[in-house]
């Protein structure tokens, strides 16, 4: 690969666990994918399926002392970052990647100014003055839609709406102008307006700083609008994956297929019963060595006891190929 060429981001073979009082736990199994430049990558999949975890193990924000990364490589611009130094992590997070976390009042600080909190960012990564970076912070509240930044900053987060609270984490994430994003699910507690809105924004914003982006959600309709690549998570490991466009079109996983039934179309009755995935996702401590959807449909003693291969079945779109799980499809 020449260097235009070479993803910003490679995911091999990550495994991240939890200490529990069960042991330790695999909450993200051998999980491997790349972030081309320049585009954004989708990770899609039920609540509890590892999306987030694998996101915090990026940027080693992973609940301490429990969460460990035990396994595998993560390598950002030549750096492996499981093997980096804290010191090292500190001075690539908020500067190289940033992060956009799904509940704003979590990532805000209450009892500090907006303009406090903008502000730091900039103090923390750049030699500059207060004023400066005050500045600097203003200019970037303006850069994501808040109108009347100069009175914004002197607010407290309470004082803002759900989505202006995203649009200031959005600028707090993006004040350095990273070369990568992480947006951890930033539109789930807001509206469909204002959810449309702030996708909007961050698709602006990638394109005027030509960064990268990884996008997490549960939600393919957020997907198919704002996604290059996809790559759909089950019970902690990654069960499909190729472009978004591919993958709407001709999905190979039952899985995935059952995701994508599961939403309402123009055509679906009014009134009548959405489509839904049998049974529940397995706890951690149970999870099986084979296919984690086939024991979620209770049909493990049919299916692989080892875990599936994960091949490319047609140019750059790969699945795992459980035979029950990929029957009925053409690959």
């Amino acid at each position: 690969m020449t260097p235009e060429t070479e993803p910003i981001l490679k995911v091999d073979k990550l495994i991240t666990s939890f200490e529990t009082d069960r042991g330790l736990l695999r909450a993200v199994d051998q999980v491997s994918f790349t972030v081309p430049a320049g585009k954004t990558v989708g990770i899609v999949g039920e609540s509890g399926c590892g999306k987030s975890v694998t996101a915090m193990s990026i940027v080693r924000l992973l609940p301490q002392p429990a969460g460990k990364i035990l396994g595998g490589h993560i390598h950002f611009k030549g750096l492996d970052l499981v093997q980096a130094s804290d010191a090292e992590i500190q001075k690539i997070r908020g500067r190289e990647i940033g992060v956009i976390f799904q509940e704003p009042m979590a990532a805000l600080n209450p009892v500090q100014r907006i303009g406090q909190q903008v502000a730091e960012v900039f103090r923390t990564h750049q030699i500059i003055s207060k004023k400066d970076a005050w500045a600097a912070a203003t200019e970037m509240l303006a850069h994501v839609r808040i109108p009347a930044p100069e009175k914004r900053m002197m607010d407290y987060p309470h004082h803002l709406s759900g989505g202006m609270r995203q649009r200031v984490v959005i600028a707090m994430a993006l004040a350095c102008r990273p070369s990568l994003i992480i947006a951890d699910e930033p539109t789930t507690a807001l509206d469909v307006t204002v959810q449309a809105q702030i996708l909007d924004l961050m698709a602006r914003l990638q394109a005027e700083m030509n960064m990268s982006s990884i996008l997490i959600t549960h939600d393919l309709g957020v997907i198919a609008e704002n996604c290059d690549e996809v790559i759909v998570m089950y019970a902690g490991r990654v069960v499909e994956q190729s472009s978004a466009k591919e993958l709407f079109a001709n999905p190979l996983h039952a899985y995935t297929r059952g995701l994508l039934h599961s939403i309402p179309t123009l055509s679906t009755p009014s009134k009548s019963l959405l489509n839904t995935i049998p049974g529940m996702v397995a706890s951690l401590a149970d999870y099986s060595h084979g296919c984690r959807f086939c024991q979620r449909l209770g049909r493990s003693n049919l299916g692989p006891r080892e875990r599936p291969i994960f091949a490319e079945v047609s140019p750059n779109h790969w699945v795992e190929t459980c035979p029950l799980c990929t029957a009925n499809t053409e690959h």
